[in-house]
């Protein structure tokens, strides 16, 4: 059984550079943000021979402690979004290695796995389609196996090479700019190294690994700020990632496994984000440098202004696609991030952008993309909406023949006019201005205000008689439009009886329905 052993580990980080070192020229500003940054072939060259020259200056007995170093100096000298999350592989792997088991193929396998899980949990906020994707799918791939090491290593190098290939049909801006993610380029060049020292076969294994031959022209739109953080609480680092998520993006805090951490953080206020962790911690080794970020795509100069939004619920978001509208959906219970948002903005064209936000939290969100440099000099108005259905309304008036400022207040004043009303399940025992309401009961709100609580259980014929109620308080300020969104828990039939009984009460009015698929409300609805 060939295991992995102290030679080998230095073999690897050695191959390591000599393949990030041929790869650097390739690589180098290839980003498409938010993947990653503009120097990323530098980044992981620079963390991995950091982390080679601390392995160098030890003399470890085995396989485990010369992870351990390798380790501690890839965290050291880790430098950008991407050499953080490299140094947190190798981490992961140490961390396996340190529990006693073999690094044969099953061990190997094991320690992906533990890779992975310590590369996604120091990232704020994960996105497909980056090196953490193609790690993930390595780390699937292999788990459980019980082949031999030589197998699972050329298995690893297989499968990375492939998931490669599919990350930009994961992320949009990447196959906007025609590229693969720069960062699991990177990865591959590590994962073909160590495979390399493994089998004993050539390390290059023929991946096609060029680079694209020019970019858009690149200019600083925010800084990278980086420092090493001592004495800090683990138990605060989720506070400490939460705070510097709320100013910047492509957040990491990342451990070596000794009490160091490694911050990074993209942003406009250098100040604050080394203040975060001074609150926290001891920073040291603080680098900041101008964050050079590729520009916008080149717009169809056709299309001057374009439509996006970001909603809960999957049918809402398919509709809205339908009708040409890129859109973020969000997942119940989340808050996009502006990593997030700016990827949706990415996916229009135009230099003028309009955005629909289904929601308060989605309209806050939207709110502090617009404003963040990532978002470069796009002219980006966020239009607030409190609920889908004022997502609805303000699309159907949207005129791109009109003058875009014209365009935008025409759509801002449709979905103010919309009157909102809902009907919810209660989880729970609740004192409401209209009474009690027990868990199971049916909640009537218009424009956030219980005006209806219809006594369990929620079903078909309660429903509609709920919702009946609720619309006759909106119709009796006048209205001609009703628009109804149906929730993921709305039984099939509420739709079809709604639209019945609204034609014997209200034939002078109008009635859509859709499938909005949104988990919060069993019916949403709106009045224009």
């Amino acid at each position: 059984m060939r295991v992995l052993d102290a030679a080998a580990v230095s073999g690897w980080a050695a191959a390591s550079v000599r393949s990030l070192d041929r790869l650097r020229t390739a690589i180098d500003g290839i980003n498409v943000y938010p993947v990653a940054d503009s120097d990323t072939g530098s980044n992981l060259l620079y963390t991995m021979t950091g982390a080679h020259e601390a392995l160098a200056d030890a003399e470890p007995a085995d396989a485990a402690e010369a992870l351990a170093v390798l380790a501690r100096g890839a965290v050291a000298h880790a430098r950008g979004n991407s050499g953080v999350i490299l140094s947190q592989v190798v981490r992961g792997m140490a961390g396996w290695a340190a529990t006693g088991g073999d690094l044969d193929g099953p061990g190997l396998a094991a320690a992906l796995g533990q890779a992975d899980q310590a590369a996604t949990g120091a990232v704020s906020r994960p996105v497909a389609g980056t090196m953490l994707t193609v790690l993930h799918a390595v780390a699937a791939a292999v788990r459980g196996t019980t082949r031999t090491l030589p197998e699972v290593a050329r298995e690893v190098v297989t499968v990375a090479a492939k998931a490669l290939e599919e990350t930009p049909k994961q992320l949009p801006a990447l196959a906007k700019a025609g590229v693969v993610d720069a960062g699991g380029r990177g990865l591959v060049a590590v994962l073909d190294a160590l495979a390399g020292v493994i089998t004993g076969e050539p390390e290059d294994p023929g991946h096609d690994l060029k680079a694209v031959a020019s970019l858009p022209e690149q200019v600083p739109y925010a800084w990278e700020v980086m420092y090493l953080l001592d004495e800090i609480d683990e138990a605060r680092l989720p506070a400490l990632r939460k705070e510097l998520s709320g100013f910047g993006d492509s957040v990491t805090v990342a451990g070596d496994g000794s009490g160091s951490h490694a911050v990074h953080v993209h942003c406009a206020d250098i100040g604050a984000a080394i203040e975060a962790g001074l609150q926290l911690g001891r920073p040291r080794k603080i680098r900041v440098e101008p964050l050079i970020t590729p520009t916008p795509i080149e717009w169809d100069t056709s299309i001057d202004r374009s439509v996006v939004a970001v909603v809960r619920g999957g049918g809402l978001a398919e509709l809205l696609r339908a009708e040409g509208v890129a859109v973020l959906a969000v997942p119940e219970g989340e808050t996009p991030s502006v990593e997030d948002m700016i990827g949706l903005f990415n996916e229009a064209a135009g230099q003028h952008l309009s955005v629909l936000p289904g929601g308060p939290d989605l309209t806050a969100a939207a709110d502090a993309a617009a404003g963040h440099p990532m978002a470069g000099e796009r002219d980006v108005v966020v239009i607030p909406c409190a609920s889908p259905v004022q997502v609805l309304a303000a699309l159907a008036v949207h005129d791109s023949e009109r003058r875009v400022n014209d365009d935008v207040v025409a759509m801002a004043e449709a979905a103010a006019a919309t009157r909102r009303g809902e009907l919810r399940i209660a989880d729970e025992e609740s004192l409401t201005w209209v009474g009690r309401a027990q868990s199971g009961d049916v909640i009537g709100l218009v424009d956030d205000e219980v005006v209806l609580i219809e006594p369990a259980p929620a079903s078909a014929t309660n429903l509609v008689a709920a919702a009946v109620s609720v619309l006759n308080r909106m119709l009796a300020l006048g209205g001609e439009l009703v628009t109804v969104l149906s929730g993921a828990d709305a039984p099939p039939r509420v739709a079809a009886e709604l639209a019945e009984q609204l034609r014997l009460e209200h034939p002078e009015v109008e009635l859509t329905s859709y499938a909005g698929g949104q988990s919060d409300a069993v019916l949403l609805m709106g009045v224009e």
